[in-house]
């Protein structure tokens, strides 16, 4: 049996496809056109023990979103008289990586549009500024698709050849953001400011309080866990039941599994 040998016949092999009907050219669907999200049929295709599990593309999607929770701005631009705290390439695409892996979803592009413009800095160095609209293509892991292209685009300056790669991540890093809502994590700059009928913040105290009450739902602990890595309190030290010191977070987590075992709602 002849071995696949071009990059298009080795998809078509993995996609069930013969080489005849490979042979086609590649055509990849517009942005804002609907694909077609029927699941191919498994067959009797078995996971083995590393594979994710079997799941609709938006499902495995939203797991995706679950396990990236957040990402702060803990990179810092300081140059020119401008300093800002920012989330990098890098940064985003190590975080998305292993979790988009570990739940079967691929993120391919599938189209890019680029504008070039030549620029000179107020140094007189001449720089080029690529412009890309990226168009991408969710995949699940039972091979289904979103039922459209995403598209995000990016911007980048370089005096080489680097340009295009660069506003690609960028593109790339906008989509995984805003695909995936991604918080920061950041404080609310009105928090401090309860003029307008805003609860004021809460402290450790105050959660140990309630977390501590017997008759606090099951619920409302999960909650608290949210509330409390929100503002910051999760790694708060606080003294116990026992009188000994130890983590807000994870008395929390102590008591949550306590009152599971005891059959708490």
């Amino acid at each position: 049996m002849t071995q696949p040998t071009t990059l298009a016949e080795r998809a078509a092999a993995a996609a069930g496809r013969t080489e005849r009907e490979s042979s086609s050219p590649v055509e990849f669907t517009t942005p804002n056109t609907p694909v077609d999200t029927t699941m191919p049929d498994l067959g009797d295709y078995e996971p083995g023990d590393d594979d994710p599990e079997m799941i609709p593309v938006h499902l495995a999607w939203l797991r995706v979103r679950r396990d990236v929770r957040g990402i702060a701005k803990r990179e810092q631009y300081n140059a020119a008289g401008t300093r800002y705290n920012f989330r990098g390439v890098d940064t985003v695409v190590n975080t998305f990586g292993p979790i988009t892996l570990k739940h079967g979803v691929n993120i391919l592009p599938v189209r890019v549009d680029a504008e070039y413009r030549d620029t000179t800095t107020s140094k007189g160095n001449k720089m080029r500024e690529c412009t890309v609209t990226v168009s991408w293509q969710v995949i699940g892991p039972m091979g289904d698709t979103l039922p459209s292209l995403l598209q995000s685009q990016g911007e980048a300056l370089d005096s080489a050849d680097k340009g295009s790669a660069k506003a690609q991540s960028v593109a790339l890093r906008v989509l995984l953001l805003n695909a995936g809502l991604t918080p920061t994590h950041d404080k609310d700059p009105d928090a401090s400011h309860v003029d307008r009928g805003e609860a004021p913040r809460r402290s450790a105290r105050d959660y140990l309080d309630e977390i501590m009450r017997p008759d606090t739902a099951r619920a409302r602990l999960a909650q608290i866990n949210y509330e409390i890595k929100q503002a910051g309190l999760y790694s708060a030290i606080v003294t116990n039941e026992d009188g000994a010191e130890e983590q807000l977070g994870a008395l929390l987590f102590r008591v949550g599994n306590e009152r599971i075992a005891g059959g708490a709602q």
